[in-house]
C-alpha cells in the first residue's frame, strides 16, 4: 500500500521503504528495497510474496522485515471491492491509539484536510540531485545503467484533524503524491497541476474516502511520518457493524 520517496544512504544507495498489510490485516514494513532496480516492480494493491530476515539490529519496530529483494514475486491484485473489507480492521482513530497498540505503522481517516505545496530552495534541489546521481552511479557491473532520479521541486504539506479532535501537520513522503504532480504537470502545466492536486486531496478524495498511512522514523521512534495518501471507500467503516 505504501512506497515512500526514494532515499539515498551510504550502506544501500537508493532505496525505498515500502509497507503493506497481510491477508490477516497485519502490517509489514519492507526495507531496504532498491525499487527501481527490481525485476518485479509491484504497484499499490498488488499481493506480493518474498523471503525475509529479521530487521536490521537498530530497527526494533515490530512490523519491520529485511527483504531479500531477488525473492519478491507479484502473486495477485486486491480488487477494489475487497479493499474496504480487508482494511476495516486496520483503521485506527488516531496515532495515540496506534501507540497504545505498540504499532509503528497505522492507517487513519483524516478530517478537514488542507493541502499546501511549498517550493523547495535551489540549494535543497541541488543536494537531492547530487545524492541521486551518486546513488545511480553505485551500480555493480551486473546492473543495467540507472538514470538518476529527478527531485520533486515541491514539498507537499497536509494539515488535518484526527477523530480524537487533535490537529496535525505533516509533510508527505509518499512517492505516489510526487508522481501525481508530474502526471498533472505533464498534461496541464505546473500551476494547474498544483490546483488539481489541491482539489483532489481537499475535495475529491475526502468525498469518496481517503486514508493516511503513517509510520515512525527508525531513528526517532516518537516521530510519525506521512508515508502514504490512499483512496479507500468510506464503506469500510460500515463493515464494522
Amino acid at each position: 500500500m505504501v512506497k515512500a520517496l526514494p532515499h539515498v544512504g551510504k550502506a544501500h544507495g537508493e532505496t525505498v521503504c515500502c509497507a503493506g498489510v497481510t491477508a490477516d490485516g497485519e502490517w509489514r514494513r519492507l526495507f531496504p528495497v532498491p525499487f527501481r532496480r527490481l525485476d518485479s516492480k509491484f504497484k499499490r494493491w498488488n499481493w506480493i510474496e518474498f523471503q525475509w530476515r529479521t530487521a536490521l539490529p537498530k530497527d526494533r519496530r515490530p512490523e519491520s522485515r529485511r527483504v531479500q529483494e531477488d525473492s519478491i514475486q507479484i502473486v495477485g491484485t486486491l480488487g477494489a471491492s475487497a479493499r474496504s473489507r480487508l482494511l476495516s480492521s486496520v483503521i485506527v482513530p488516531s496515532i495515540d491509539e496506534a501507540v497504545s497498540r505498540n504499532q509503528t505503522l497505522a492507517l487513519i481517516r483524516p478530517a478537514n484536510v488542507r493541502f499546501d505545496a511549498v517550493k523547495k530552495s535551489s540549494e535543497a534541489i541541488a543536494r537531492e540531485k547530487r545524492a541521486y546521481a551518486a546513488a545511480a552511479a553505485q551500480a555493480s557491473f551486473l546492473d543495467d545503467e540507472l538514470k538518476a532520479m529527478e527531485p520533486c521541486p515541491f514539498a507537499f504539506h497536509f494539515h488535518y484533524d484526527s477523530s480524537d479532535g487533535k490537529s496535525h501537520s505533516a509533510t508527505s513522503d509518499d512517492w505516489e503524491t510526487a508522481a501525481m504532480f508530474y502526471n498533472f504537470k505533464r498534461n496541464y502545466g505546473e500551476g494547474e497541476a498544483l490546483k488539481k492536486m489541491k482539489q483532489t486531496f481537499e475535495v475529491t478524495y475526502p468525498e469518496k474516502g481517503m486514508a493516511f498511512a503513517m509510520g515512525t522514523h527508525s531513528r526517532y521512534p516518537k516521530t510519525w511520518l506521512l508515508v502514504g495518501i490512499i483512496r479507500i471507500d468510506e464503506e469500510m467503516q460500515k463493515s464494522l457493524f
